[in-house]
């Protein structure tokens, strides 16, 4: 018998052909995976379009915070079960080209499609509708919320400001939030207990007459869930919620404008350091509880524990609300070696390291 031996061609055209089989293979297997993850992919978007629960009838209360972006509005929406993923929210808002989302606090169903919840986060309001909307800013004192309600509601400012300063019910409300209203709110140089704990938003109410006990407990829980996430970094500063909450409300007063609260915040961590007294005008204004715009040296010797003026450190207290942002910037200031600021005739703010440079700025700025 004779036997044919292989010649090396041969073997070469059979590995040849095992590694287009092996590269076949492999590419069918990547184009199959790409396939159904696509349709996979495409199934869970439509998904996740879709309301939560068609067949809910439930009323969920949900809370946008100031300055929260898609991202985070969606999740919160997650969080509440209103959509199913946060991320298709986002997406779907960029592709759509969807912005403009207001703060405030809405109900929702979790039977509402993405449009009828972008719409309402857009327009303000509640799909289900409210009685009453109103819209506390930033930087409001108690006296000034009080009169915002009392525009809207069936109450007085005076009732408001009379049920918000009662002793026996602000120990109530301390038994209920504990973890927000400290005994320092009870310091008897603090003109207003409640002062900087009502938080800025929206709020819709369905009543048509709601009490103001009804409108303190919903602004508190605003509080909370803005507020008690930060004792972690408020220990961090060595602040007590009622020092991080006076603080935050001196840099809203001192400007809304987000990119500089930060260093104003350094700025006044640096004078504290240095044992130098604050001296910021809002906490003046508030001591002679009216709005001026211009302080005199005569107002700036006011008596009063919230003048930073003549006591050094922060004032006794908060002397208004304020946004998230103002509080961020008090837990985590700019680094500065920064010890003053003024601010222009068009609100612009100039820093200045050293009293030379600020009186130069003095004489630049201010006319």
């Amino acid at each position: 018998m004779r036997w044919k031996m292989k010649s090396k061609h041969d073997e070469s055209t059979g590995e040849s052909f095992k590694t287009r089989k092996i590269v076949f293979i492999m590419i069918i297997s990547i184009v199959t995976i790409i396939i159904i993850g696509t349709i996979s992919g495409y199934l869970y978007i439509q998904s996740a379009l879709k309301p939560a629960n068609p067949n809910s009838d439930e009323e969920i209360e949900v809370v946008i915070p100031i300055g929260s972006s898609p991202a985070e509005i969606g999740n919160i929406l997650e969080e509440k079960k209103i959509i199913k993923d946060g991320r298709v929210f986002r997406f779907y808002t960029k592709y759509k080209k969807e912005s403009g989302f207001k703060a405030g606090e809405y109900l929702f169903n979790p039977s509402m499609n993405l449009d009828e919840i972008t719409t309402s986060l857009q327009k303000g309001y509640s799909i289900i509708g409210a009685a009453h909307r109103v819209t506390i800013p930033e930087g409001k004192t108690l006296e000034e919320i009080a009169e915002t309600y009392a525009d809207k509601m069936d109450f007085t400012k005076e009732d408001f400001l009379k049920k918000a300063n009662d002793p026996t019910y602000i120990k109530e409300l301390m038994e209920e939030h504990p973890d927000l209203l400290t005994k320092d709110i009870l310091n008897k140089d603090i003109k207003n207990p409640l002062e900087g704990y009502l938080f800025a938003a929206t709020y819709d109410y369905n009543e048509k007459s709601p009490s103001i006990e009804t409108v303190i407990e919903r602004m508190l829980k605003s509080s909370e869930k803005v507020i008690l996430p930060y004792v972690d970094d408020m220990k961090d500063k060595d602040l007590t919620i009622h020092e991080a909450v006076t603080f935050a409300s001196v840099v809203e007063k001192e400007t809304g404008a987000r990119d500089q609260q930060q260093e104003i915040a350094g700025v006044f961590y640096n004078r504290m350091s240095e044992n130098i007294k604050l001296q910021t005008d809002p906490t003046v204004l508030y001591a002679l509880g009216k709005h001026k715009h211009k302080v005199t040296l005569k107002d700036l010797k006011v008596k009063s524990p919230y003048n930073t003026y003549i006591h050094k450190g922060l004032p006794v207290g908060p002397i208004s609300n304020f946004g998230e942002e103002s509080l961020k910037a008090v837990l985590h200031p700019k680094k500065t070696k920064n010890l003053y600021f003024l601010h222009d005739s068009k609100g612009r703010i100039h820093f200045a390291e050293t009293h030379d440079e600020h009186v130069q700025l003095k004489e630049r700025y201010i006319k």
